[in-house]
């Protein structure tokens, strides 16, 4: 891959982690932080709690995606990115395009996701 492409994939990646994170520190400081008036019942404190879970689980996602994004930055610093972990062969780019955090060929993502289903 050149390095043209490369810093595309860089600065894709980057704007991505900026904004998870500042979209992780808008939920702490705003959604999170429960008002004691807020609270004036079990009903309503039940709903909030219950709003306040669903807002963690997808902050964690944000998270885990977060470490991929770290992941795949340092393969285009260590020169592994676009390469599939599994045969070797180059990510296609339209494949890093809609996932620039991807690990597996289209193939080899394919083959694991087939892998998986027959497992269950």
């Amino acid at each position: 891959m050149n390095s043209e492409t490369l810093r595309h994939f860089r600065g894709l990646l980057l704007r991505k982690k900026a904004e998870l994170l500042q979209g992780a520190e808008k939920v702490f400081n705003e959604e999170l932080m429960i008002k004691q008036e807020e609270l004036t019942d079990y009903m309503e404190r039940s709903c909030i709690e219950a709003g306040r879970s669903f807002h963690i689980r997808l902050k964690d996602r944000e998270r885990k995606l977060i470490k991929k994004i770290d992941e795949a930055l340092g393969r285009i610093d260590n020169g592994t990115f676009g390469l599939c972990e599994s045969c070797g062969k180059p990510i296609g780019e339209k494949r890093l395009k809609a996932r620039p955090v991807a690990t597996l060929c289209i193939l080899c993502k394919e083959a694991q996701e087939k892998d998986e289903n027959l497992r269950e």
